[in-house]
């Protein structure tokens, strides 16, 4: 699967969306779940909770194993999809159209470390040898 060149990316396998609003919403990429296989079970951060960049703060399991979630950015967690908390085999079906939870940066600067498509990709194919 292609990944879509509108989003962001960050090398623990996040892609991310800058939302007009200015906020920023975050999932995992199609590699990762792909790589975890069948998703049981998300949790995510707590709405209010203070994020710095690269801080673990979720988690997300499947039959196989575990892996963190990362703010992929520093902000403020401003909601968490209770859908795909509740249905969790959504994010394997649809893993850039279901998205895990969304920040109000505190830097936008930060943004601009992120990994666009063409980088994400060198990482993904590097990580599936």
């Amino acid at each position: 699967m292609d990944d879509p060149t509108d989003l962001k990316y960050t090398p623990e396998h996040h892609w991310v969306k800058h939302e007009a609003d200015g906020t920023v919403t975050t999932g995992i990429t199609f590699h990762a779940q792909e790589a975890l296989g069948d998703i049981v079970y998300v949790e995510g951060p707590q709405p209010g909770r203070q994020l710095t960049r690269g801080e673990v703060c979720g988690v997300i399991e499947s039959v196989k194993t575990a892996a963190d979630l990362h703010a992929p950015v520093s902000g403020e967690v401003i909601a968490v999809n209770e859908a795909a908390a509740g249905k969790p085999e959504s994010i394997n079906a649809d893993p850039y159209g279901t998205w895990l939870f969304r920040l109000r940066p505190a830097n936008i600067s930060e943004l601009a470390a992120l990994l666009d498509a063409q980088a994400y990709r060198k990482i993904a194919d590097s990580s599936e040898r």
